[in-house]
């Protein structure tokens, strides 16, 4: 069941990005920008942990779960350490996905050849 929980929410935030591609001019590395936005504030709210706990990764893996996981990083190390929480909980709470991420495209550039078009 959780499947498909996930595969509905998670397809649900992907029509959202479609149908703002499609219907506006924003381009996609602005609504990729909105998307994080969304989840900052939607986490930062408390909104987005429920939608997390119903969905599992088809809430938590998208653009605006990252935005989520900043958030929350961001509030429990205010509330560790202080005011200096603000700049270093987000780095915190994401660097493993980030340092996946680079890995993973280093690796990627490494094995595949790049092309001028």
């Amino acid at each position: 069941m959780i499947f498909i929980r996930a595969f509905v929410v998670g397809g649900l935030i992907c029509v959202v990005g479609q149908v703002l591609l499609d219907n506006t001019k924003m381009t996609p590395a602005r609504i990729l920008v909105l998307f994080v936005c969304v989840g900052v504030v939607l986490g930062g709210l408390g909104l987005y942990q429920p939608l997390v706990d119903f969905a599992g990764a088809g809430a938590a893996v998208p653009l605006t779960g990252f935005g989520n996981a900043l958030a929350r990083g961001v509030r429990e190390a205010v509330g560790k350490d202080g005011l200096p929480g603000v700049i270093t909980g987000g780095f915190t709470a994401c660097a493993g996905g980030v340092t996946v991420a680079v890995i993973s495209a280093l690796a990627v550039a490494v094995i595949c050849k790049s092309k001028d078009k």
